[in-house]
């Protein structure tokens, strides 16, 4: 079983900070790429943020220059530094882990539990 598990939201003024982290245990055998999605009220849910396993990462043009992704291999954790938060930047933010399971079955997207960022004044 993988398991991911989500920290870091909560409620910021505009113009701040918050830094969310994800770790994933259990039985994966390679991770391929990890990143954040979010999802506001009344909106599909998006892509802010992936990196792969060689440190490629890419970032929604809303995000970028603000956000910053990065992981420890190690640790088998993501994180997602946001600054200069908005309040369009409110969401309910999803970790999500694309990996291969240790029995070696196919490919497999993997959803961590969801946290709320609240941008507001």
């Amino acid at each position: 079983q993988v398991q991911l598990v989500e920290s870091g939201g909560g409620l910021v003024q505009p113009g701040g900070s918050l830094r969310l982290s994800c770790a994933v245990s259990g039985s994966i055998f390679s991770i391929l790429v990890m990143g954040w999605y979010r999802q506001a009220p009344g909106k599909q849910r998006e892509l802010v943020a992936a990196i792969t396993s060689s440190g490629s990462t890419n970032y929604a043009d809303s995000v970028k220059g603000r956000f910053t992704i990065s992981r420890d291999n190690a640790k088998n954790t993501v994180y997602l530094q946001m600054n200069s938060l908005k309040p369009e930047d409110t969401a309910v933010y999803y970790c999500n882990v694309k990996g291969v399971p240790a029995y070696a079955g196919p490919i497999e997207n993997y959803w961590g539990q969801g946290t709320q960022v609240t941008v507001s004044s």
